[in-house]
């Protein structure tokens, strides 16, 4: 048994599939079938259940999981920890984040880090946030960057960026004629909305109208704050999106943005990684620097 099989077999446990852990492991899925029966045959049990079409872990795959995790989560230490005695940090990130915080929060976090720790390698798993908590909790990231709240006990939480929601639109938009001044939500009721299709942004804006017993024209649900800003600019609809996500296109007027009245809507950010990880000090390094860069200037968001 070595440490290749137990990456096979979590990749499959993982996603419940050969083929598809056979793509992660830029491998064959008959490759990935002779690893999984060879390590079937050493321990002298069956970890995967192949019946009726699916794949499952049997309860000795459940536990043998459990294990596997905890070899390859270990490895990792004693890599960070040798590095570390040796005075250069060096070993590999893995950092969960979506689509937005990918392209405006984290790229000046990892130009710093890279610049004061050019030796580990840092990669980005671009992930929607229950994915995120959930690599997150299977060790398969070593940070997640998730909007908050988050309540798993099973976490720490370092809170790293603060946010808030504004409504974006077109230049030409009736809304757009008093750029700066706050829009009513009775007013942004009338008109078609873009929200997303899931998650905290839209639990957020839901609660947001219920609070004001209005009832939002949603004509569109989309998966990306990409996607919504050049379907706003397009003039499909309107929309909320966090307010650095939207900075280079309202400064190119491409767009506008309108604050909204009343209580903002916050959008904020937290680093969160298992309790019982330990960290590098190239991890507690990275988790420094994302505090630092990502904070506002002051109090005020």
């Amino acid at each position: 048994m070595d440490l290749d099989q137990l990456n096979t077999f979590l990749e499959v446990a993982r996603h419940n599939s050969f083929s598809l852990a056979a793509k992660r492991c830029f491998r064959t899925q008959p490759a990935i079938s002779a690893q999984i029966r060879a390590l079937e045959e050493e321990i002298g049990a069956r970890v995967f259940d192949r019946s009726g079409g699916r794949v499952s872990l049997t309860a000795a795959g459940k536990v043998f999981r459990e294990w596997a995790m905890e070899v390859l989560e270990g490895r990792k230490r004693v890599i960070a920890a040798l590095a570390d005695m040796d005075h250069v940090p060096r070993g590999a990130l893995v950092v969960g984040a979506n689509e937005g915080t990918c392209l405006h929060v984290l790229p000046e976090v990892f130009a710093e880090f890279k610049r004061d720790y050019p030796d580990v390698s840092v990669s980005v798993a671009r992930q929607e946030r229950a994915k995120i908590l959930d690599s997150v909790i299977e060790n398969t990231v070593d940070f997640g960057i998730v909007s908050l709240p988050v309540s798993d006990r099973r976490l720490r939480v370092v809170k790293i960026h603060q946010d808030e929601l504004v409504l974006i639109v077109p230049p030409k938009h009736p809304l757009a004629r008093n750029a700066g001044q706050p829009a009513a939500l009775e007013e942004i009721a009338c008109y078609p909305l873009l929200f997303p299709k899931a998650g905290q942004t839209r639990d957020a804006l839901e609660e947001l109208f219920a609070e004001h017993d209005l009832k939002p024209q949603i004509s569109m649900e989309l998966e990306s704050s990409e996607l919504l800003k050049r379907f706003v600019a397009a003039n499909v609809g309107i929309g909320f999106i966090a307010r650095l996500n939207v900075l280079r296109e309202v400064g190119a007027r491409e767009l506008v943005s309108v604050p909204l009245e009343g209580r903002p809507v916050r959008r904020d950010l937290a680093l969160v990684y298992r309790k019982d990880k330990d960290l590098s000090r190239a991890a507690k390094a990275f988790i420094d620097i994302a505090v630092i860069l990502t904070a506002p200037p002051d109090d005020s968001v």
